[in-house]
């Protein structure tokens, strides 16, 4: 014996069909809303630790490495991360400080024994070596004095010289400290191969051409 459905029995079953459905679709759509909700946050935090971090590093200055370098040589050079150059800079300034000391020191020998020479003070003539060691000669006394002395003046120039290169190589090493070097810029030599040029003549003849790319 076959049972049929009646119409109305078959419209509450589609509608119990149709209500779990949608139950399910609420939710999926339920959990991929929260998901969302969830990550969007963790994500715009992310980037703006991210521009945080980029903006906190601080640029290069080479303002800074230029004052560093003339408060106390060789620390511009450390600040812009050229270790190598500190040992030769004080190597510099040891060297002259030992050429300013020993004529610094021959100089001051040589102009009192000329001038105890000069004054006739011959009672200070066995107080000082140089005047035993050259006989009390005035010219020589004189020529030792003014050689020294003028060795003492350019050792204290060569000084503020390379004081001044030190600030210099700070200051240009801060400038460049930033510029990078990639494929962009190039220097080659390649063969010429240039048809009009070769047209005007009977012959051809070799050449080279240089091309450089920023």
């Amino acid at each position: 014996m076959q049972i049929t459905a009646r119409p109305e029995q078959l419209f509450f079953r589609n509608f119990r069909q149709m209500h779990k459905l949608s139950t399910h679709c609420l939710v999926v759509l339920s959990v991929l809303v929260l998901s969302v909700t969830w990550h969007v946050p963790a994500v715009c935090a992310q980037e703006q630790s991210v521009v945080v971090k980029q903006d906190s590093v601080k640029p290069h200055s080479a303002k800074k490495a230029t004052i560093m370098s003339a408060i106390l040589p060789g620390l511009g050079q450390a600040y812009n991360k050229k270790y190598w150059k500190i040992p030769i800079i004080y190597a510099g300034f040891g060297t002259l400080y030992y050429f300013i000391r020993q004529n610094g020191k021959e100089y001051r020998k040589f102009r009192d024994a000329y001038n105890v020479v000069f004054e006739g003070d011959t009672a200070n003539f066995n107080n000082h070596e140089y005047i035993i060691k050259y006989d009390a000669n005035l010219d020589q006394l004189r020529e030792g004095r003014n050689y020294y002395r003028r060795n003492l003046e350019l050792s204290w120039i060569f000084t503020g010289v390379l004081y001044i290169l030190n600030i210099v190589d700070a200051s240009v090493d801060g400038n460049i400290y930033d510029f990078t070097v990639d494929d962009n810029l190039s220097l080659k030599f390649e063969p010429m191969n240039d048809q009009m040029l070769f047209t005007r003549r009977l012959t051809p003849s070799p050449g080279i051409t240089l091309r450089y790319r920023f």
